[in-house]
């Protein structure tokens, strides 16, 4: 555990390379209670971030003060390339965000509302934005439900439209909190496509989300907050190599098999019906090999890496 979780960490040194977003040393205290306590975020340019964590991790509140929409106790913002909250102005225009859930007029139609959002992108001029309007609504799959009034929307369909405002105008970085709340696996999937669209443009993307599956699906990068702290970032990839390879063995004796492994100093539970045998401390051919000397039937033997949901358990859970 000791060497995923520190090959994780060290992966932060993508922070001297070239970055859409940085936070240094970020802080939010609400009284005596410490929401993000000094965070060094570092978001690459180009890629699909997943920001991860357990409920009260401080996941929002890091995004907010990321697009400025509240303000750190102390520490400092950087987005593309422009201190915050100095050249908001600046830089906002070119940020795409849906944080929190979406926020629009009830008795107006979706629409009418996405109308409005972009008669105020500086960017838009009147003969243009019906066009656009119509785009973006086509783009999330709203366009026969965009007569209808907003108040009357599902949650998914509250969610698409949030994502149309976001992606009224070209982006250079676009930040979803839990873009696929509410939505059934189609809408899931077209979430997946329009973030792969994203990155095979070049565009940023951050994504928050609970579900560690949708961050293995659409990421590059990955960071982990734990308890208002960043635990570990870097790329998706080097992270799960950087796990403990483990062996799962199926066995009708599997009692017996963790009995056997653990006598002989080896990390071994039963999982789902198989038996998951860490390989620091040994080769596969060792483990079988025991096994079978110990007279436990082995019928199945196969080598596996660690996958995102254990190596977010071991980050979140080291301290306990």
């Amino acid at each position: 555990m000791t060497s995923a979780v520190g090959t994780a960490r060290s992966s932060s040194a993508i922070a001297g390379g070239d970055l859409a977003a940085r936070t240094t040393g970020l802080r939010k205290t609400y009284g005596r209670t410490v929401a993000v306590a000094g965070v060094d975020l570092a978001v690459p340019r180009g890629g699909v971030v997943g920001v991860l964590g357990p409920n009260g991790s401080g996941k929002t509140t890091t995004i907010r003060m990321l697009l400025g929409l509240t303000a750190p106790s102390s520490g400092t913002v950087e987005l593309l390339g422009h201190q915050l909250p100095e050249h908001a102005g600046r830089v906002l225009p070119r940020v795409g965000a849906l944080v929190e859930g979406p926020g629009f007029h009830p008795f107006l139609s979706g629409r009418e509302n996405l109308l409005r959002c972009a008669a105020m992108e500086p960017a838009l001029r009147g003969p243009e934005i019906r066009e656009v309007v119509e785009q973006a609504l086509e783009r999330v799959g709203l366009s026969a439900a965009a007569g209808r009034r907003y108040r009357g929307y599902s949650l998914g369909m509250k969610q698409r439209l949030g994502l149309a405002a976001a992606l009224l105008v070209p982006r250079d970085l676009v930040v979803l909190d839990e873009p696929t709340n509410g939505l059934d696996p189609a809408g899931t999937r077209e979430i997946r496509r329009i973030i792969a669209e994203l990155h095979a443009s070049g565009t940023t993307v951050l994504v928050s989300s609970h579900l560690l599956s949708e961050i293995e699906a659409t990421c590059t990068h990955v960071a982990v907050l734990h308890r208002g702290s960043l635990v570990a970032q870097g790329e998706l990839a080097g992270m799960l190599e950087a796990g403990a390879p483990h062996l799962l063995v199926s066995t009708s004796d599997t009692e017996g098999a963790v009995r056997a492994l653990r006598d002989k100093g080896l990390q071994a539970r039963e999982e789902s019906g198989l038996i998951r045998v860490e390989l620091s401390g040994a080769e596969s051919d060792e483990v079988i090999a025991l096994l079978v000397h110990a007279g436990v039937p082995v019928r199945e033997a196969r080598r596996s890496r660690t996958g995102l949901e254990d190596l977010f358990a071991r980050l979140t859970e080291e301290d306990l």
